[in-house]
């Protein structure tokens, strides 16, 4: 009886002890549950700690990209009004540049059609219209003024008289010269001069170069030249002179040199005889 009793007490003990265990862990469930769901009453009112740890670091984090942009932002800025100025001025720049240009080239334009309507000028009086200003000197110095037939007949032939028009008094003396020296060898008889014959009038043909001027182009020693075009200038003084062709007219070029951007003005006739000579270069 003894040994029944006391196996009847070790087994009530041990349904005991499990009901009690699995008291606990139900105790234990209830209060996980009851945390989890004061941790999502919290969660949506705002006020769990880890939820508003996450949301601090969050708004650090935004408020240094805003202020990243911001600073970019005005770099960019910065850098593009610089640019915007910078273009400006290179815009003024060229603008002036180009309006002085043009100006030039307008006032070039205007010279040469000056100098052309000047020529006509004095082409027409000189063939066809000189009976209008002849009669005039006759009238002071013959008086005759009923009596301008002969004089147009007489006068008939002033071709040369163009050519004439368009050198200068230097180049005049200069030709003067020139025949002056052409002529000098065949006054003496001596036979010590033969020798300076042949080499005097030598120079004259050698000195002679094809010249001409087609529309608005300049034809010279076989090669043609246009506006705008880099030449070497040679005088008969030896020296050379860089220069730009600014234009071209009816019996002249315009050219200006390099150096200081002044223009000078050649002639057909300084360039047929040599007076200067006119070599191609390169533009740069």
């Amino acid at each position: 009886m003894n040994s029944d009793t006391e196996d009847a007490s070790e087994t009530d003990l041990a349904k005991h002890d499990e009901e009690d265990y699995v008291e606990m862990k139900e105790q234990m469930y209830q209060d996980k549950l009851a945390s989890l769901k004061r941790q999502l009453q919290q969660l949506q009112e705002g006020t769990l700690q880890e939820y508003q740890k996450r949301m601090k670091k969050l708004d650090q984090q935004y408020k240094e990209r805003i202020r990243n942009a911001e600073l970019f932002l005005q770099l960019e800025t910065e850098q593009v009004e610089r640019n915007y100025i910078k273009e400006k001025k290179a815009a003024v720049k060229e603008f002036e540049d180009k309006k002085v240009e043009l100006k030039e080239n307008l006032i070039a334009e205007l010279e040469e059609k000056k100098k052309m309507i000047e020529n006509e000028k004095l082409t027409m009086e000189l063939t066809g219209d000189s009976m209008e200003v002849k009669p005039i000197m006759t009238r002071k110095l013959r008086r005759r003024p009923n009596d301008p037939v002969p004089i147009p007949d007489k006068r008939r032939k002033p071709a040369p008289a163009q050519l004439n028009y368009l050198l200068t008094d230097e180049q005049i003396m200069e030709d003067l010269r020139t025949l002056n020296k052409l002529k000098s060898p065949k006054r003496p008889a001596s036979p010590s001069s033969p020798e300076h014959l042949p080499s005097t009038p030598a120079e004259s043909p050698a000195q002679r170069f094809e010249a001409r001027i087609e529309d608005g182009k300049l034809y010279y020693d076989k090669r043609w030249y246009h506006k705008s075009q880099a030449i070497y200038l040679e005088s008969k003084e030896n020296t050379k002179i860089s220069c730009v062709i600014s234009s071209v007219g009816a019996n002249e070029i315009w050219v200006r040199k390099t150096s200081d951007s002044t223009k000078m003005r050649i002639y057909l006739g300084q360039l047929q005889r040599g007076l200067f000579v006119i070599r191609r270069r390169s533009a740069a």
